[in-house]
């Protein structure tokens, strides 16, 4: 009945994490006890492809940052128009694997 669990959990939130993460994933989730389940099933992930949808069209506002929760890096965007640019293009590529690591960190809280 656990392994039941834990294999919907990755089934249903797979997208919001990086593949190479999902073994150790399943394996803190088949060491957790059931009393946690409640907690971890009510999570709210950020998704990955919107924060990259939000960066493509406000990016150079910091919006993006601010939506991860990185709020000194989104009023330093803010301040600096997306780094003259610069910072604002490397995020389209890096902020679908920030949002994921962010995810990461918000499920490991839960976990222990």
């Amino acid at each position: 009945m656990e392994a039941q669990k834990v294999d919907m959990f990755i089934m249903s939130n797979g997208k919001f994490f990086e593949s190479h993460q999902m073994n150790i994933i399943r394996e803190q989730l088949l060491a957790i006890d059931d009393s946690k389940w409640a907690m971890i099933s009510t999570i709210q992930f950020k998704e990955p492809t919107t924060l990259l949808i939000v960066s493509l069209l406000a990016g150079s506002l910091g919006v993006d940052r601010f939506m991860l929760g990185d709020t000194g890096l989104g009023v330093g965007k803010l301040l600096t128009c997306g780094g003259l640019g610069i910072w604002t293009i490397v995020d389209w590529f890096q902020i679908q694997k920030s949002t994921r690591e962010k995810n990461l960190q918000k499920l490991q809280q839960f976990l222990y």
